[in-house]
């Protein structure tokens, strides 16, 4: 018996397809050329078949950035009977508009293409009855919410992605390892240790809450800036945790603004003086020339004493004054060619180009005298304000940034356990 759709002829398929309510694409799995579709293909979309045909599949979908993760989808789809990808799909009207694509390969006289049927699944939770029922309307909320959330079941470490998360970091429906791994694995080195403390005290009830700005890798291998925050929701018997939920918001554009912004302010807008990026920039300027001539170069870090009593004793107002008096103070008794940088807090940095040991030791004495000298009870009302100070100078205790800073706030640390209101040297170099 012969099957009907075998005797049917092209044209009859043709008119078939363009009756078709999905959109269909035929695609060219290298390029991502979309070289046939349907009327649906470009009708729903509020486009021309111009606009469509000859197009690459990156300018329709809003979910997939770029040929590295154009590629990763693409061996998806080979590694699969039928890849479904949850997306947007780009309108002339500059909408977007939710689909389902099901993608499966083929080959045809010896070349490999992919069909893909885009299904429009903007209406399907409102014409689901079942989103009556509470889990239903759970399980929505889950599927359909502007950000990505998750649920972390302690006993096994594993953990639920939201379709939503999926898609913020370029996988579909049916892709990422539901385990502890493959989030923590793709959180930004330099972000992770502070990440795993912030969640760790929450675990222990030092914290009301996980919350969290990290960086996290999507599919391609790119960096998204995230908002992570989440909340133990259930307990065992003995009160130990063993179930976290919690919510991930992509806040890429707003960080990137953000950075932008503190490249355009290079000072501290308390005291005056520069801020922690700006400082960093001077170090590494004047560091790098100080090695090329031979010359030595000190910074040193220097912390108010007992600052946090100030505020909790006069306010806030009156330790934002003390701070600015110090600034002004460290400030006088700087040359011309150092810096003085507001590093955090009641932390501050001064960095002294062609500065040996000998002087940066005399550079910080002259600050703790000046600091404790000043008429701290005539102007605020308060006690004097004295600092502790560590000290590193190049080329004896590093010879980077980062390894001068360490050094340096080593030695502060051990000034501060000597009684503070005193000066530290680093270590010389083993």
């Amino acid at each position: 018996m012969v099957s009907p759709i075998s005797e049917t002829p092209l044209p009859a398929l043709e008119a078939l397809f363009e009756h078709l309510a999905d959109a269909v694409y035929l695609i060219e799995p290298e390029t991502s050329r979309i070289v046939w579709g349907n009327r649906m293909a470009w009708e729903a979309l509020g486009l021309d078949r111009e606009e469509v045909l000859d197009h690459s599949v990156l300018s329709l979908q809003k979910d997939v950035t770029g040929f590295p993760q154009w590629a990763d989808i693409a061996a998806a789809i080979r590694g699969t009977d039928c890849f479904t990808f949850n997306g947007r799909h780009r309108c002339r009207n500059g909408h977007e508009l939710a689909v389902e694509v099901n993608t499966t390969r083929f080959l045809a006289d010896g070349r490999e293409y992919f069909l893909s049927i885009a299904r429009d699944v903007t209406r399907r939770a409102a014409l689901d009855a079942s989103l009556r029922d509470r889990e239903s309307q759970l399980q929505f909320a889950l599927n359909e919410a502007t950000d990505g959330l998750w649920d972390w079941d302690l006993s096994d470490d594993s953990l639920f992605f939201s379709p939503q998360l999926k898609r913020m970091l370029g996988y579909g429906p049916h892709e990422m390892a539901p385990k502890l791994e493959t989030w923590s694995d793709n959180v930004h080195p330099e972000d992770a240790p502070l990440v795993a403390l912030v969640l760790r005290e929450h675990l222990d009830g030092k914290r009301v809450r996980y919350e969290a700005e990290y960086r996290l890798r999507n599919r391609n291998g790119h960096y998204l800036w995230v908002y992570d925050r989440g909340r133990v929701c259930e307990r065992d018997a003995a009160g130990r945790p063993t179930r976290v939920v919690g919510m991930v918001q992509d806040v890429s554009e707003r960080k990137a603004l953000e950075l932008r912004l503190q490249g355009l302010v290079a000072n501290d807008g308390l005291t005056g003086l520069a801020t922690r990026q700006r400082g960093e920039e001077f170090i590494d300027m004047q560091l790098a020339l100080c090695q090329r001539v031979n010359m030595p170069f000190g910074l040193c870090f220097c912390d108010l004493d007992h600052f946090k009593s100030i505020n909790d004793v006069y306010g806030h107002l009156v330790g934002d004054k003390v701070l600015r008096r110090a600034a002004e103070i460290m400030q006088a008794t700087m040359r011309k060619s150092d810096l003085v940088a507001r590093w955090g807090g009641e932390e501050f940095v001064i960095v002294c180009p062609n500065t040996n040991s000998d002087g940066m030791l005399r550079i910080a004495a002259s600050v703790r005298r000046s600091l404790a000298a000043a008429a701290w009870a005539d102007e605020f009302g308060i006690s004097p304000v004295t600092a502790s100070i560590g000290i590193a100078v190049f080329p004896d205790h590093g010879s980077d940034r980062l390894g001068l800073i360490g050094r340096a706030d080593s030695a502060l640390y051990r000034a501060k356990g000597a009684g503070r209101d005193c000066c530290m040297l680093a270590a010389a170099n083993c």
